[in-house]
């Protein structure tokens, strides 16, 4: 099932170039690992392992032996939904701390734009106008909730609190135990956190993964749970966004402005009316992104376990999507 000792593996995605942007760094494992684009497979029969990024409903049918897909970033949503993906292979992605501190870092800039409603000065900055406006609500109390706990949702928190801002965030358990109560991170438990997370908003940060649980989660009925005027911040992904809630919100004031990063339909189309409304600051799905050396050597190591029998690091649990 391998050329010598070299584990064979196949690129699979319909939005990007993967051997493009992979092939150099997977370069340095030629020895190890060998990824090829789908037309160059002789010996379909030979490829144990994807790397993978919105694959289509049958892109994995042609490859029985399939034991790995690897996602080129920490979301596997759409692995874990495709039609033809083998029951069992494992499913990976990457975990990146750099990646963390990027999101970390991204999602307090946009609590400050929000905070200190920086798009105003961009608007006056166009007129030109020299105007300056007071600070109504100094960041002890400006709270900011944050739906998503895992590797990103901490960085976040941890970033965010050393900048002044008190933080809840929305768990599955307890976290009474848990390093972040100690630098003031407070959580909210129970089938009913993330409205009592949305209530105690002024900004709400959404980084949850992709889940039947979590799809339109970000609609009318939590955006009304929230204080009138308080913010949006999307990070997750765009199916969790009902975007008609989000424009109905936004012209009535209840949402009082909104930062997207993440959208149903990528890119976000030319003429769609966010880009040209004030309230909404758009950013092309650049909130973070891990390093390809890293990506490779964390495919390359899953490969290498799970050809030798072994469940790889960063497995995800198909059931619950992460």
């Amino acid at each position: 099932m391998t050329q010598g000792n070299v584990i064979e593996g196949v690129y699979i995605g319909n939005r990007f170039n993967l051997e493009k942007l992979f092939g150099k760094v997977f370069a340095d494992y030629s020895d190890q690992v060998r990824l090829r684009h789908p037309h160059e497979i002789e010996d379909p029969e030979a490829i144990r392992f994807a790397l993978a990024w919105h694959p289509d409903d049958d892109a994995f049918t042609p490859y029985p032996n399939l034991s790995l897909v690897s996602s080129i970033a920490a979301g596997v949503d759409s692995l874990v939904s495709c039609p033809s993906l083998p029951q069992t292979a494992h499913v990976t992605r990457i975990r990146d701390e750099a990646q963390a501190d990027l999101m970390a870092g991204f999602a307090v800039w946009q609590v400050i734009w929000h905070h200190r409603n920086m798009g105003q000065y961009i608007r006056q900055q166009a007129t030109p106008k020299w105007w300056q406006h007071p600070l109504d609500t100094p960041p002890k109390d400006y709270t900011v909730g944050i739906l998503g706990y895992g590797l990103m949702g901490k960085a976040i928190a941890r970033a965010i609190t050393a900048a002044g801002f008190p933080v809840v965030a929305a768990v599955r358990t307890s976290k009474t135990n848990d390093a972040d109560s100690e630098i003031g991170v407070r959580f909210e438990t129970g089938a009913d956190a993330i409205q009592r997370v949305a209530a105690q908003s002024q900004v709400l940060i959404n980084v949850l993964p992709l889940t039947p649980e979590t799809e339109n989660i970000l609609n009318a009925d939590l955006f009304n749970q929230m204080s009138h005027g308080a913010r949006l911040i999307q990070l997750g992904r765009g199916q969790q966004l009902v975007d008609d809630d989000l424009d109905t919100a936004i012209s009535t004031g209840q949402i009082g402005g909104a930062s997207l990063d993440v959208f149903r339909k990528e890119p976000l189309p030319e003429d769609h009316p966010w880009w040209s409304n004030e309230k909404i600051l758009i950013t092309p799905h650049q909130a973070s992104d891990s390093s390809r050396a890293l990506v490779a050597q964390q495919v390359t190591a899953a490969a290498i376990e799970t050809v030798a029998g072994r469940v790889p690091a960063n497995t995800v649990d198909r059931n619950q999507g992460y």
